[in-house]
């Protein structure tokens, strides 16, 4: 089990490079990776224009269970939203905001990428 955990994790980090980069291409600046405030987690927060988007960022590696981005719950929406409240805050930000789901699913050696804007 612990192996297969692992490569969970692994998928994970490939995910959010690869969303990191697919965003980057599309002209938005990653403003941070991985921001924690208490028990939550932005996988990335970016920025186009004026508009700040935070991004949670579900990879699988198939669809047994589902769609990637069916992985996100209300309640993980709402520690997202909690964790973005105190980002602006800490930043001193009042500007327009979006949440962004980006889902990555593997398919063999490919990974297909869907960019689900505005997702809660």
């Amino acid at each position: 089990m612990a192996r297969k955990a692992g490569a969970m994790k692994d998928l994970g980090k490939v995910g959010e490079d690869l969303a990191q980069k697919y965003l980057e291409q599309k002209g938005y600046e990653v403003l941070e990776r991985n921001y924690r405030y208490k028990k939550a987690e932005i996988d990335l927060i970016a920025q186009i224009a004026s508009k700040i988007i935070f991004v949670e960022v579900k990879a699988r590696s198939g669809t047994a269970f589902g769609n990637p981005e069916d992985a996100v719950t209300p309640q993980k929406e709402a520690l997202i939203q909690l964790a973005a409240e105190n980002y602006l805050f800490e930043n001193g930000l009042d500007t327009e905001i979006r949440f962004d789901i980006i889902a990555i699913l593997k398919i063999g050696n490919e990974y297909k990428i869907e960019h689900i804007e505005d997702a809660f």
